[in-house]
């Protein structure tokens, strides 16, 4: 499951209408020197973390790619190119281009290739930080077919009982189509928490969770400021997310014959120049290739059935994987998309940079009705 965001006490800055917060990131980046489908699925990447509450990878993201596409690590007008199909799998070279137009251009290959072998799958070369992995599991499912996405990072997590970095927060993500239903969408880092979620709890002013992150000696710290490594997914249990950790890494990097989580660059620089040689990897399914499709949406019905019927805990609520996403999803299309204090100080300067219209917070009526509603959440 994604990470939480409905946190009691969070001060968001402003909320922002989708459409209009859409249009912004995409003239930003067109500006910053991207051609249209490299702004439009940059946008379109975050859009899907910001609608679903992945707000450590939705629009916050946008100040940093227009940087590194200004300032060339990543190319805006690349040429990706498939270099190898063998069958079912394939190989994207994607030139050092925007992460999220690799990986949308790699999964609807994967798709339609699934639609004829039942599988397709598409390791990804030359790529660059694509968001959330999410999206493009999402995608998939969106056409039908279950969705996986993988990818490596730049080494910011310790090895359970380590005191280094080594993985980055590989993620994992699998999408699967329900019949009238959004689908199970499992979207999750193999650390404990991402290092874009550290700065949004930094920005926020808040303590962090336990057993999330690390200072240099790879001891606990509640202290967003004083975060230098994460820790592995499952606390007193963390050799498990180191172990699925290493499993993005191959799929990601070894699979591409890119560069592991401890040779990549890091994200925030200093070089902003010299492209990171970066891996992913997507897959698609087409659920009737192994069984017929409606015992298959049966299946998933009767599972989902039981899962949501489970006993919970005194005030607690059992929820699928996305089911959390979707409700904050339909309650953003109706307040707005929440922006923290030091993302829309970074709306100002971008808006001024490139001399693009800041979109306007929605009206002060909106806001006192949203927090009255957050109140009572």
């Amino acid at each position: 499951m994604t990470e939480r965001t409905d946190m009691p006490s969070i001060t968001w800055a402003e909320r922002l209408e989708a459409e209009t917060l859409s249009g912004f990131c995409r003239a930003v980046l067109t500006a910053a020197g991207c051609d249209a489908p490299s702004a439009e699925a940059a946008t379109r990447a975050m859009m899907h973390g910001s609608r679903l509450g992945v707000d450590s990878h939705g629009v916050r993201l946008l100040p940093h790619y227009a940087e590194v596409v200004a300032r060339g690590r990543v190319k805006g007008r690349p040429s990706m190119r498939f270099i190898k199909e063998n069958g079912a799998a394939a190989a994207l070279d994607a030139d050092h281009g925007h992460g999220a137009l690799a990986a949308y251009t790699a999964m609807e290959h994967a798709v339609q290739v699934a639609g004829y072998l039942g599988i397709g799958a598409v390791a990804i070369r030359n790529t660059s930080h694509f968001g959330p992995a999410g999206a493009y599991a999402y995608a998939a499912a969106e056409a039908g077919a279950i969705g996986l996405a993988f990818c490596n990072s730049d080494s910011f997590v310790r090895l359970h009982e380590g005191a280094q970095k080594f993985h980055g927060t590989n993620p994992i993500a699998v999408a699967v189509p329900i019949e009238g239903e959004r689908p199970w969408l499992l979207d999750m880092a193999t650390s404990a928490i991402s290092y874009n979620r550290v700065l949004l709890y930094r920005s926020l002013g808040r303590a962090l969770p336990q057993a999330a992150a690390s200072g240099g000696s790879g001891a606990d710290t509640l202290d967003a400021n004083a975060v230098e490594m994460l820790a592995p997914l499952g606390a007193a249990f963390g050799f498990k997310g180191a172990g699925l950790a290493g499993l993005a890494e191959i799929f990601s990097a070894i699979l591409s014959g890119m560069r592991l989580s401890v040779e990549i660059p890091p994200m925030r620089g200093p070089d902003m120049v010299s492209p990171r040689v970066m891996g992913a990897f997507v897959m698609a399914m087409r659920p009737s290739a192994f069984v017929d499709q409606v015992t298959f949406q049966n299946g998933m019905k009767r599972y989902l059935a039981a899962l949501r019927g489970s006993r919970s805990i005194d005030g607690g609520k059992v929820m699928a994987p996305g089911d959390r996403e979707w409700e904050e999803e339909a309650r953003r299309r109706v307040l707005g998309i929440p922006i923290d204090p030091h993302t829309a100080a970074a709306f100002d300067m971008l808006a001024e940079r490139f001399s693009i219209t800041r979109p306007r917070p929605l009206s002060k009526e909106l806001a006192r009705e949203t927090k009255q509603r957050e109140r009572n959440a």
